[in-house]
């Protein structure tokens, strides 16, 4: 039997859920494994709509988890189920709703709170001393809820290729350790079994985005 990982997502597209190449890699790269995926999401509204095509915010309402089923092709369950007993490790993609549907971090950054949910499954994977694996903005969650853990967004100096990298200068006000690592790249804290990569953080070439999703996977099935 293959391990059984739970992939929490947070909507479907970048910038008001999770980030669809994310979320795939994981998935395709699970696959890979031979590793099981278990998808979830919260069943909650999203914070709100954002158009694709022009960037801004629309009076559509969704819901996190009718959107996360379009990624999960239907074969997932409302996060308030997850338990992470039955579970071997846990993978939260990154994309904009992280930081807007499973925390608060878009509008408050650093004084942000993690959804409830979110929370307690962070938590119960961290208890029972099962591998957690984040990429892109979903480290934070890791910030938030377990200080002095050591993690990668990618750089901590802003410039083209990392428009982001300010992210990482809050994370070490949070009293993280942010660890520099290229995009295709990963960072293991091996006392809090937490696997990180950067992924979009970088403005880099698709495949190495993928590459490096793919080595979060392989050390988080290989951690279970």
């Amino acid at each position: 039997m293959g391990k059984r990982v739970a992939v929490v997502l947070a909507g479907c597209g970048v910038y008001d859920g999770s980030e669809i190449h994310e979320a795939s890699a994981v998935l395709v790269h699970l696959s890979r494994e031979g590793a099981q995926a278990e998808v979830y999401a919260p069943d909650v509204d999203q914070m709100h709509v954002v158009d694709h095509v022009k960037g801004q915010p629309t009076q559509e309402k969704r819901n996190v988890l009718v959107e996360s089923a379009r990624i999960a092709r239907g074969n997932i369950k409302d996060l308030a189920k997850l338990d992470a007993k039955g579970l071997d490790a846990l993978i939260i993609p990154g994309g904009f709703g992280v930081a807007k549907n499973l925390s608060t971090w878009a509008t408050q950054g650093k004084n942000c709170i993690v959804s409830k949910e979110v929370e307690d499954v962070l938590k119960a994977f961290h208890a029972a001393k099962k591998p957690i694996g984040l990429c892109c903005i979903s480290p934070v969650l890791a910030a938030k809820i377990f200080p002095g853990c050591e993690l990668t967004v990618g750089h901590d100096t802003e410039c083209e290729k990392w428009p982001y990298a300010k992210t990482a200068e809050t994370m070490k006000e949070l009293g993280c350790k942010h660890v520099n690592k290229h995009v295709t790249e990963i960072h293991v804290d091996a006392k809090n079994k937490l696997v990180t990569t950067s992924a979009f953080m970088c403005n880099a070439p698709i495949h190495e985005i993928y590459d490096g999703i793919g080595k979060m996977v392989k050390e988080v099935v290989r951690l279970a």
